[in-house]
């Protein structure tokens, strides 16, 4: 299997598509795990996407007490790294604690630091430690200059395989807003910047404790996100997320998942030809 470390340097040197973090909430059960990653294998197999595969062992950041948190930490690890043994692609889940970094790495390619915990500063060099790569999430509560902090955190350690995920700003108490100025201002700072098209619609502090969304704006975000410069798309999706145990609200069903990705492909190479031309 090709290291993600060695697919994020390919690339840096020739962006011939967005990257693609891509998965389920949270590891409900074997079967939706490997019939979301197969999908998603296939589907970017064939339009050329760089694939990396996002699914959490475990949640730790629930509302309500009665809310799914996963099957067992290592049951799920362990599912996850027979995705990576049996469909050849890198896999990347999120961690909560210091304790749990060095568990979690030995199962999976790269680890991503929570929106929520993206000022943590000692789980942050923990993840670094390890020497994955590590996706850090901008808090939906931080301005877009200041997730440079967390990166210099990282990179201190000597861990140079960092990325960037925008996933809206805290908009009154039940609503995000995604902020596109955000895509340039932390571009600057030379790691590839991914916009969340899912949580981005996510509809916090519901009354009843479960959180909402608007999945029906998930392409909107998406395009006006590959005009604005990003370098990929996260997205949460899953065969039926009506049924889905975490975050089904803001989901996108898996069936769509061609569809968006390869009109969001071609708009990604139209971006690019003219900022070629325009040099």
């Amino acid at each position: 299997m090709p290291d993600f470390s060695d697919i994020l340097l390919n690339f840096a040197q020739n962006k011939k598509s967005y990257l693609l973090i891509a998965g389920p909430c949270v590891v409900e059960n074997r079967e939706v795990v490997f019939e979301t990653a197969s999908t998603l294998k296939e589907i970017t197999g064939r339009l050329g996407i760089p694939l990396l595969f996002k699914a959490s062992y475990r949640k730790a950041n629930r509302t309500r007490i009665d809310s799914f948190t996963g099957i067992g930490d290592i049951q799920a690890l362990e599912i996850l790294a027979d995705v990576r043994a049996q469909l050849n692609i890198p896999v990347i889940t999120d961690v909560h604690e210091c304790g749990e970094v060095y568990t979690a790495a030995k199962y999976v390619d790269a680890l991503q630091i929570p929106a929520f915990l993206c000022r943590q500063t000692d789980l942050i060099l923990a993840a670094a430690q390890t020497g994955l790569p590590v996706n850090i999430k901008k808090g939906q509560f931080l301005s877009p200059g200041a997730m440079k902090f967390g990166i210099d955190k990282i990179i201190d350690t000597g861990n140079r395989n960092v990325l960037i995920t925008e996933r809206g700003s805290t908009f009154g108490y039940g609503d995000l807003v995604v902020d596109f100025r955000s895509i340039p201002i932390m571009k600057k700072w030379g790691f590839p910047v991914i916009l969340d098209i899912t949580h981005s619609l996510q509809q916090p502090n519901q009354p009843g404790g479960v959180t909402g969304g608007q999945p029906a704006m998930i392409e909107t975000i998406a395009r006006a996100g590959i005009a604005a410069g990003i370098d990929g798309i996260f997205m949460e999706t899953h065969p039926n997320p009506a049924k889905a145990l975490s975050d089904g609200a803001n989901m996108l069903p898996l069936s769509k998942a061609e569809g968006l990705l390869s009109g969001l492909l071609e708009i990604y190479k139209l971006i690019h030809s003219l900022d070629a031309n325009a040099k």
